[in-house]
């Protein structure tokens, strides 16, 4: 037996099986190429954020800036590895758009939502949630528990992505979330609106003992640093969970489930 060609023989037989796998599949919200992201930009759907490779400006890319510049559209200007990962390896020309899995509502239709069905307004406010695994279960809670709406800021936060839709279970496709510029600004109309804005945080009032029957904003920090000062000072109400084990904090999302809970019979116990 020859035995070199027999090992030739086996390398070619691996390298025929790894050339023969399946391209990574691309997300289907992700769009590549100057031609496509200029029909999803005039096509009026919500994007969460448009990647753009470093150095070019020119033609029809500098039309498509132009449109996500007006439109308020986060832009990164990125390596072309960058672009080569998030098209899948497809042909791209230097710019790719990550589209909202749906599009957003607006804070007063999250109210008018609420008044529509008689109930003192519970929204949610997000402030820099970043895993998407915890933005989808805050919804999924949201829903599941009476809130109206969920309220995330458009830069330094996850958006409407496919992974947070998977991690809502659904609950996506029912809750009302708005996307704004400033989070601190939409508490100042907030509370314009008759809201008490409470900030889930370390503070001196347990969730249990403070009163959230009224029309309520619950404000969730994000994972690594919390509530951003400015916003937590515009904050009426702080509200903690006790904890009792070895660690300082519970996860974000599971703090939101606990608290929208006892909002929830506190509102059930009033009949609201």
């Amino acid at each position: 037996m020859d035995y070199k060609n027999k090992r030739r023989e086996e390398s070619s037989y691996g390298r025929d099986r790894r050339d023969s796998r399946p391209q990574r599949e691309v997300d289907e919200n992700v769009v590549s190429g100057r031609n496509a992201v200029k029909e999803l930009l005039s096509g009026g759907r919500d994007i969460e954020k448009m990647y753009v490779q470093s150095g070019e400006r020119e033609g029809s890319l500098n039309l498509l800036l132009g449109i996500a510049s007006e439109r308020k559209i986060p832009i990164a200007l990125v390596e072309r590895s960058k672009l080569d990962q998030l098209s899948g390896g497809q042909r791209h020309q230097g710019v790719v758009a990550i589209a909202a899995e749906r599009n957003y509502y607006t804070v007063d239709e999250i109210l008018s939502y609420a008044a529509e069905v008689g109930e003192p307004p519970l929204v949610i406010v997000a402030d820099g949630i970043e895993d998407p695994h915890n933005l989808g279960a805050i919804i999924r809670s949201a829903e599941c528990l009476g809130a109206h709406g969920v309220i995330i800021p458009k830069r330094r936060s996850v958006g409407l992505t496919s992974t947070v839709a998977k991690a809502s279970a659904g609950a996506i496709e029912h809750m009302r979330v708005a996307k704004v510029t400033n989070i601190a600004s939409v508490i100042d109309e907030l509370k314009e609106r008759g809201l008490w804005i409470y900030a889930a945080d370390m503070g001196e009032s347990l969730y249990y003992d403070t009163d959230m029957t009224g029309p309520v904003a619950l404000v969730l920090g994000s994972e690594g640093f919390g509530i951003s000062r400015l916003v937590k000072e515009k904050c009426d109400f702080t509200v903690s969970i006790p904890l009792s084990g070895q660690v300082n904090s519970m996860n974000v999302s599971c703090a939101a489930a606990v608290i929208l809970s006892e909002i929830r019979r506190q509102r059930n116990l009033k009949g609201r």
